[in-house]
């Protein structure tokens, strides 16, 4: 691939901890985007970390700025955005759902990759390299399901986002490869917030935690470098690509 750098939100645990990991071993550059940052990872020369609240949608732009002052642009031949980062909760009915609530949620998992891709696109559209756009989504974007109408409605929105910049790309000169990447059911602390719920507080805790106990869930790490494969290739966007497609 190349000179390739790679910015990746959720970078302090669970896929895009893995997914930086695995970019970092094999060379590339990655820019994280998080809170919290990942001692793991601060040992790589190749790792820039930039600690960001990503609720904070007003901000997104200049951020975007800033990663990309530190990425050498005109060597590099390769760019990516990973939208990964994603909030679960509010894990109830939604009439038990406050407005703050849905806005963090909304912000975080929705509207802050719309506002990334946005930015991304808009601040490398002079450039001649390779760029792609990846967004994290689930089969809860095309499941609903009871008490997770926020999450459900912000995947959705993903699938639906990601097909729209797809289509808008299709006639650029220098085209966004944009895809929706489902990982399938992983072993994430989102699971984990999810089985610690009681059946009285979130209806669906016990099947969550029958597929945990039933080790059906995928490693980070495997979903990583399936992911890195998706990446490589020239994908397909008019679809959003599932873990068990090869």
């Amino acid at each position: 691939m190349g000179n390739r750098g790679v910015i990746i939100t959720g970078t302090s645990k669970g896929i895009g901890l893995q997914l930086a990991q695995l970019l970092l071993e094999q060379g590339d550059r990655v820019y994280g985007v998080s809170r919290e940052t990942a001692e793991l990872l601060h040992s790589h020369d190749l790792y820039k970390h930039f600690k960001y609240d990503l609720s904070d949608l007003m901000g997104i732009e200049m951020l975007v700025t800033r990663i990309l002052e530190h990425i050498p642009l005109q060597e590099t031949e390769f760019i990516g955005l990973i939208n990964n980062a994603a909030m679960l909760e509010p894990l109830k009915p939604i009439d038990q759902c406050s407005a703050e609530e849905i806005s963090k949620n909304l912000n975080i998992s929705l509207g802050a990759p719309m506002m990334l891709s946005s930015s991304f696109i808009r601040q490398t559209n002079h450039l001649a390299a390779r760029r792609k756009i990846v967004n994290l989504t689930s089969g809860s974007g095309s499941y609903p399901a009871p008490s997770m109408a926020a999450y459900c409605t912000s995947k959705a929105g993903i699938n639906m986002f990601s097909a729209c910049v797809a289509m808008e790309q299709s006639e650029k000169m220098n085209p966004v490869e944009v895809i929706a990447f489902d990982p399938g059911m992983v072993d994430t602390e989102l699971q984990a917030v999810a089985r610690g719920k009681s059946a009285d507080e979130f209806v669906l805790s016990g099947l969550f935690n029958q597929v945990y106990e039933a080790k059906q869930l995928r490693s980070p790490r495997e979903v990583a470098k399936q992911l890195i494969e998706r990446i490589e290739e020239i994908s397909d966007t008019n679809k959003v690509i599932h873990t068990m497609e090869s």
